[in-house]
């Protein structure tokens, strides 16, 4: 059995809060519990904010500006935090990040900015964040934190792991029977993913919950941090949508 619930009573984020003290007087955490964390507040407290009035765009900002009707001050920090631009096609972005991630507009965002005309980014090093969160906090659970990306074929955004300390992001059935007797060779089931999409159904995207706690995955906690969100992300020569 899985038990969610988000933690209440946050207070806006801004550069330099300590998230861990703040969680920690909000709600009470054990070695086996899980806390998904939206990246946002996250990335507030880490200083990861631009001001698009500090930003001068380039010559690839203002001409994909041109061609795609955006502000060329986005465009620039869009660019800045991509490795490379896999798509740009009626006014979309679609970017790989430095940290692999292929997503629209390179995780760059405005939602939920703390002023208007700002930019929200991903953390520098999510898997980082996650291991100096989950250090910090009482009871040491695992950490996931979490973002919104679209899927191909899919409509719709889905929140995913970004970055992990403490949780098996993936458990590998591969070579196992299924309940016919058959041996399973695909199944590979994204654990730090679903744990993140279910964290989201227990929060509204416009209240200041951006924790969950979540109870009942304590065989997937492991006592090391382990190796992050790499190994959710799939390798470029194996990406058949590129």
């Amino acid at each position: 059995m899985l038990e969610l619930s988000a933690v209440p009573g946050l207070p806006e984020i801004r550069p330099g809060d300590d998230l861990a003290a703040l969680l920690s007087q909000a709600a009470e955490f054990s070695p086996t519990d899980v806390v998904a964390i939206a990246h946002k507040v996250i990335s507030k407290a880490e200083g990861r904010i631009v001001r698009l009035a500090d930003v001068v765009p380039g010559p690839r900002a203002l001409e994909l500006a041109a061609e795609h009707a955006k502000d060329p001050r986005l465009l620039e920090v869009i660019l800045s935090e991509s490795a490379e631009v896999v798509r740009a096609d009626a006014g979309r972005l679609i970017c790989r990040t430095r940290h692999g991630f292929v997503c629209a507009n390179a995780g760059v965002d405005a939602s939920n900015a703390t002023e208007p005309d700002t930019l929200v980014l991903l953390p520098l090093d999510p898997d980082a964040s996650a291991r100096g969160l989950r250090a910090a906090l009482p009871g040491r659970p695992a950490v996931i934190v979490t973002d919104s990306f679209g899927r191909a074929w899919r409509q719709g955004q889905c929140e995913i792991a970004i970055g992990i300390a403490g949780l098996t992001p993936l458990q590998d059935w591969r070579g196992l029977p299924d309940i016919a007797g058959r041996e399973m060779h695909a199944t590979v089931i994204a654990i730090a993913d679903e744990a993140a999409a279910a964290a989201d159904l227990v929060r509204a995207k416009d209240s200041r919950e951006p924790a969950v706690r979540i109870r009942g995955l304590g065989r997937h906690v492991t006592a090391e941090d382990g190796p992050g969100v790499a190994a959710l992300v799939r390798r470029a020569e194996d990406d058949l949508f590129r």
